[in-house]
Order: C-alpha cells, then sequence, then structure tokens
C-alpha cells in the first residue's frame, strides 16, 4: 500500500462508532482521486498532510485507548461503585438462564466482583501520573480495594460467600488473578485485617472438590497466590493441575476441557490464561519448571493466532460453545499476551487492537446488552437469554473485563502508539498479501 494512502486510513480507523473498522479502512484504501490539473499549491497541502502523520497516529491511537477505556468503565462501574458502598447485594439484578441451577443468590456476587476486577487489574496497576485518565484510576482503584475490604468482612451487607456450594472455587480463582496481575496496586495496600480475612476464605475452599476438567485450574490458581504471597499451600493442587492440562493438550494451540475435547471457548476464559499465570508464580518462587512456562506460552501464543485469524472483517466472530454470554472473555489469550510483550511475530500489535475494538463494537453498542440501570444483561450481541447456560446469571457476565487487559499498558506502548492495522481476515478478504498458516507441533 501506498504511504499516503496508508496515512489516510490511520484517522478513519479509529473514529469510535462512526463507521464499522472494515468499511472505514477499505474507504481509505481507495486512496484520492488524481487530478492531471492539480497545482503547486495541492501537492505542497499533500506534502504537510504526510508531515502530520505522526501526530493522527497518536490521535488514532488515543481515540481507540479512549474507547475502549470508557467501555470498561461502563461496563464495570455498576459492580465497582456498589461493592465499595457495601449495596451490590442491594442493587445488582438476579437475571438466570434458562434452567439456572445454583443458589444464585449464594454465588452471583462473589461472581461479579471477582471476574470484574480481574479484568481491571492490569489498567490498575498502572503507575499514577497527572492525566485526567490517572484521576479515573485512582479512584477506581479505591473503590476497589474498598470493595475488597467489603468483601471478606462479616459485618458488611456485602460479605460473600466462600463458605458453601461449589462455585465460590471457581470465582475466588478471578479474585486470586487480580492480585498475581496487581498485587503492589491492589494486594500490599490491603490492611493486614483485610489479608488475613481473605487467607482464610482461601484456604476455606479446600472442602471443595474440583470438577475434572479447567476447575483444576481454579483451585491450582488459588494456592498458587497463596505460594506467591508466602502462605502456606498445597502443591499437589498445582502438580495435579499442571500434568492433566499437558495431559488434555490436543494440538495446534488447543487444550481439551477434560478427558473429552469440546469446540468452545474455554481455551480463552479459563485454560490459556490461568495455566500460564500459574505456572509463572511456580516458576518465581522456584517451585516449577522453566520448559513448562515456556512451553504453555508458546502453546498460547499458537492459540492466538488462530484466534485473531477467526476474528472476521467486520469484527464478528464463530458463536460456538457454551458460555458464548462471556463475550469479550473469549479473547483473553490475544490480549494478554499483547499485555506482556508476547504475541507471535506474526501479529502486530495494532492489529488487536483495531480488531478488539471492533468486537467491542459490535457487542456493546448493540440495544439490549445493558439494561436501564446500566447492568450487562444475559446475551451474546444485545440481549438474548435463551442462550445462557444453567450456570449463568448476572455476576457471570462480567468476565469480559478480561477483554480489555490491554488497558494495561501505558498509553506510549506501541499497542496503541502504532498506526492503525488490518487485522488477517480483513487483508485476505480484500485480496491483499499474507502469511500463509500451518499448523505446529509443540
Amino acid at each position: 500500500m501506498e504511504r499516503r494512502n496508508f496515512i489516510r486510513i490511520v484517522p478513519l480507523a479509529g473514529l469510535a462508532g462512526a463507521m464499522a473498522p472494515a468499511q472505514a479502512i477499505a474507504e481509505a484504501v481507495k486512496g484520492p482521486t488524481v487530478n492531471s490539473a492539480s497545482t503547486g499549491k495541492d501537492q505542497l497541502n499533500a506534502a504537510n498532510g504526510q508531515n502530520h502523520a505522526q501526530q493522527d497516529t497518536v490521535i488514532n491511537g488515543s481515540r481507540d485507548r479512549q474507547y475502549q477505556l470508557d467501555l470498561l468503565q461502563r461496563i464495570s462501574r455498576p459492580v465497582v461503585e456498589n461493592m465499595s458502598k457495601g449495596t451490590l447485594k442491594k442493587n445488582m439484578p438476579l437475571e438466570r438462564g434458562p434452567g439456572y441451577g445454583l443458589a444464585v443468590e449464594k454465588v452471583t456476587y462473589l461472581e461479579a466482583f471477582g471476574r470484574c476486577i480481574s479484568g481491571l487489574a492490569p489498567w490498575l496497576a498502572l503507575p499514577d501520573d497527572a492525566t485526567p485518565e490517572s484521576k479515573q484510576r485512582k479512584q477506581v482503584r479505591e473503590q476497589v480495594l474498598q470493595g475488597i475490604v467489603n468483601g471478606v468482612n462479616p459485618a458488611s451487607p456485602d460479605y460473600l460467600n466462600f463458605r458453601s456450594e461449589a462455585q465460590p472455587l471457581v470465582d475466588a480463582a478471578y479474585l486470586c488473578q487480580t492480585f498475581m496481575r496487581a498485587p503492589e496496586a491492589l494486594w500490599q495496600p490491603l490492611d493486614n485485617v483485610t489479608k488475613a480475612n481473605i487467607v482464610k476464605e482461601l484456604k476455606e475452599l479446600r472442602r471443595i472438590r474440583p470438577a475434572y476438567n479447567n476447575w483444576l485450574l481454579f483451585a491450582a490458581m488459588v494456592e498458587a497466590f497463596l505460594l506467591s504471597i508466602d502462605e502456606e499451600w498445597e502443591p499437589l493442587r498445582t502438580m495435579i493441575a499442571t500434568k492433566k492440562i499437558q495431559e488434555w493438550y490436543a494440538g495446534d494451540g488447543f487444550y481439551s476441557d477434560g478427558p473429552q475435547f469440546s469446540l468452545d471457548y474455554y481455551n480463552g476464559y479459563v485454560i490459556h490464561p490461568m495455566f500460564t499465570d500459574m505456572l509463572k508464580v511456580l516458576l518465581d518462587k522456584h517451585q516449577g519448571s522453566k520448559a513448562d512456562y515456556e512451553q504453555a506460552i508458546k502453546r498460547m501464543q499458537r492459540f492466538a493466532e488462530l484466534q485473531e485469524r477467526m476474528i472476521a472483517p467486520d469484527g464478528t466472530y464463530p458463536a460456538l460453545g457454551r458460555s458464548m454470554t462471556y463475550r469479550t472473555a473469549a479473547f483473553q489469550p490475544l490480549v494478554q499476551l499483547a499485555l506482556r510483550h508476547q504475541l507471535p511475530d506474526s501479529i502486530a500489535p495494532a492489529q488487536v487492537r483495531c480488531a478488539m475494538s471492533a468486537i467491542m463494537k459490535n457487542i456493546f453498542e448493540m440495544k439490549g446488552t445493558f439494561d436501564k440501570q446500566g447492568w450487562l444483561q444475559l446475551g451474546i450481541c444485545g440481549h438474548q437469554p435463551e442462550v445462557a447456560d444453567v450456570y449463568t446469571s448476572t455476576g457471570s457476565l462480567y468476565i469480559c473485563t478480561n477483554g480489555f487487559l490491554a488497558l494495561g499498558l501505558p498509553a506510549t506502548d506501541p499497542f496503541w502508539s502504532d498506526p492503525a492495522a488490518e487485522w488477517t481476515a480483513q487483508k485476505v478478504w480484500s485480496g491483499k498479501t499474507i502469511r500463509k498458516d500451518y499448523h505446529v507441533n509443540y
């Protein structure tokens, strides 16, 4: 593509909601109409436009970042604000999927809070500065910290249930992932009483026998977090999870969720992110193998390659398998690798930024995704309660914040500052040069 045409793409691709991302890029690629009678003044203006290309690039990245940040705040605000005030149980709706089979009032609130803040954590971990974003971040961080205090305080109206039912094991793992992603921002500032309360609640979860599938990782994440803070931990749980997940590797970046393979997004929701997070703690604490961690990262990178290719030119993706109401959490491996600067060489950071912005617009700008009070509703794109599973309630939906992990990168990072880029499907279906895909064996 000529440089002149590429410059025209940059500001257009970042316009939030003005047109579909694929349409914006297609319009820009057409290029200017050349008039044989162009004057020297016209040429000078064109040159001046090229001189402003870098500035346009920065503006484009800033627009994408602001769009994603505003959306993350819209999603998380009802949970975070209510939890900080002790009013989550009072105000959160209790929508449930057809045939819902859990004790909703005992599980949905920990689901909402633990899942929500696990996606917020990398952004909250950024250092404070003098920007308006930092001021907002500091406020949200303080609310999250107060919410954590309330959640493990038996005297609080929002005291969260860790003591009955099996589901709390799942969402305690997301709470642990929060602390593992932002220890200095969200663990260390807590008072000693709150820390002791958290540790006590986590150890109580050992009463739960995890299911023989991705639940092994939930138990292992709790123990890995306890290890990370030098608390007493159970190595057997991390060892079993490691061995079984490795045994369940199906090939080409996919793990089976248990002995039998099913085609869904659980590699995104749980397996790749939690497996690599757990292995990293074990490695850092000299309790795990570097080879195991590096192998898991390579497999996650391959999975991310395939995920990026599954994003259609218009920013849609296949709606298949269980838990589709988790929305953007499906792409957690892709954005987590971007956050860690571990994307495979075949994927440029800006591809992920632009593709994820397109996905978010398709999902969260659809009428019915939020109710009138701003809470998420059951569905994939809009309000579609019929697609919810028997374990899905309002709280379950807040795992979607894990599609926003790249906000933990500063605005100056190439993820945000690089020029807008087409993702693979856009290149394929507009006849452009692409990289051949082929399976891997690690």
